[in-house]
This record gives structure tokens, sequence and C-alpha cells, in this order.
């Protein structure tokens, strides 16, 4: 398995298809002249993200959307570079469409795509993403020069049942597409405010938001937790709650883009490199359903509970 780059990728992702397969087409190429094997792009990035960027899929310009993504693989084949590429996914009778991520190989062919399978929203999905999509309901797993790979997008996080069955799939590096931007100054503060002013200082974030916290902390703990490698992207339309960023395999962010501008972070995913993994032991028994390390002991003194 050799050393694989990969470019994470940030733009302000917009309800201009041209605009957004302009700055993809630039990154693509800017990711490649940087040595990287895979260029990934944020959540919505060709389409733009329905409910923020767009108000409903109502005259949504599919044949353009069609057009543009075209232009992306051919790119991807010219380049000889992986994508992996966030943008709405069309469907049939009147079905809402799927949020998805797209993966183009080198060859500008799709080899897999990623349909998110936790959309925001209520149970009646007349908010958030449940209103204008349709969830997934597949795990989706390829390789890259020998890389085992998967996909996630945004909202997903916050399930970690997720990552353990990718782990369960031998993934080694996932590809988390994320969409927390388009902000406004206001909406920030009166989150902020929600949140506490006074925890400010003690939950350290680019903004004090419910995503700019929680959600690079998840990426972290994902990592660390499933010995996985995971590249972030988010749109940089202002106000983003975080930028770009790339974790490795032990929990560590090895870089970091800047908030609000537009960007490529080259990672270097290494499999030669010695990481921290303090769960390796155990991890597996784990998943299997033994919660608990070493052996467990059969002991009336162990049973009783109710006394020193």
């Amino acid at each position: 398995m050799a050393v694989l780059k990969v470019a994470t990728c940030q733009f302000p992702v917009s309800a201009d298809i041209g605009a957004n397969l302009r700055y993809v087409i630039r990154q693509m190429g800017l990711a490649s002249q940087r040595g990287a094997r895979v260029a990934h792009f944020p959540e919505g990035s060709l389409s733009g993200y329905a409910g923020t960027d767009f108000a409903s899929f109502a005259g949504f310009g599919w044949d353009q959307l069609d057009e543009a993504f075209a232009a992306v693989a051919e790119a991807a084949r010219k380049l000889g570079i992986w994508v992996v590429l966030g943008s709405a996914h069309r469907l049939s009778d009147g079905h809402k469409p799927h949020n998805s991520s797209y993966v183009i190989s080198d060859s500008g062919q799709i080899t897999e795509r990623y349909d998110k399978r936790f959309c925001s929203g209520d149970s009646a999905e007349r908010t958030g993403d449940l209103a204008h999509y349709s969830p997934g309901r597949h795990f989706s797993v390829w390789s890259i020069d020998g890389w085992i790979c998967g996909a996630l997008i945004c909202y997903d996080y916050r399930f970690p049942e997720l990552y353990r069955e990718y782990k369960k799939r031998g993934v080694q590096l996932m590809f988390h597409s994320f969409y927390a931007a388009r902000f406004s100054a206001a909406r920030i503060v009166a989150i902020g405010q929600t949140i506490g002013p006074e925890f400010a200082a003690v939950n350290r974030s680019a903004t004090h938001t419910y995503p700019g916290i929680t959600m690079p902390a998840s990426m972290t703990a994902a990592a660390a937790a499933n010995h996985v490698w995971i590249s972030c992207p988010n749109s940089s339309a202002p106000q983003s709650c975080w930028p770009a960023f790339f974790v490795r395999a032990d929990g560590v962010t090895t870089g970091r883009l800047r908030r609000n501008v537009p960007g490529v972070l080259v990672s270097t995913v290494d499999p030669e490199r010695e990481l921290y993994d303090s769960t390796a032991a155990w991890r597996a028994r784990a998943m299997s359903g033994v919660l608990h390390s070493g052996t467990s002991v059969d002991d009336p003194r162990s049973e009783d509970r109710t006394r020193a």
C-alpha cells in the first residue's frame, strides 16, 4: 500500500452551478499540481445545497448539472486524479433527490456514490434536509491505490454507529463531506448566546456555534476510536463555522485551512507512519459485542454491587 496524498478542498458553494464548477475544476488542477491522488469537495459542492443556497428543487437546472458533472469527470480523466464530489442525485417518480458524494475515478468513471443516510429534520420530513432530500440506505466502500475508503456526509457525524460499521468493513480512510456555512453574522452571535458566552473560552472553536464545537471534536474522536484517517472539507461561504481540515488515524489534526477563504489542503496518508492506537488490542472484540478488556471473573463479591 503506497503513500496517498489527499487534497481537502473548500470554496464558497452556491446556487450557481457554473461558479461551483469553475471552483471545482480550478482546485482539481491545484490538487494535481501539488501531487494529490484524490481531490475531496464539500457537501453539495457542485449542485449547491437545497434549503441554504436555494429554496427548493422546484425548477432546478438538472440538465446544467449533468453537463457540469460530465466536465468534472473529463477533468478527472485528463488530470489522472480521483475526485469525491458533493452533489444532488436526481431520482424518478417524483421522489426527492439524494444528497450524495460521487466517487469519480482517475479514468473519469463513477466508481461509487454515497447517499447521505441521516438527513437532518423532523419526523414529518418538513424541515432541514428531509424537506428536500431522500435519505440513503447503503454504505459505500471502494479502493484507491490499496487504501480502503468510505464516505459520510455532514449530519451523519452525529451517529457514531456509522463509523463502527465502516471500520467493520475494513475502511482505513474516510471522506466526510460537510456544509456548515453561509451563516449570517447575527445568527452566529445568536447561536453563541444560546450556548452561553461564558463557555466560549473552554470550547475552543473557529466559531462559538454548535457545528464549530461539535463537528471537529467528533472527527477527532471518530479517527482515534476507529483508527481511520478523515478528510473534512467544508464550504467556505461566509460565515463558515470552521475551515476544512484533515485528521490522522490517531486523532491528531495535521492541517487546517483558513475560515471563509477558498483553498486546497494536501495531506499525506502514510502506511509506514507508526501511530498511537490505545484501543487496538480490544477494538475488534468490542465491535463483536464483548464490552470489556481482559478476562472477566466469576466472583460473588463482583456480582454484589450493593456493599463495599
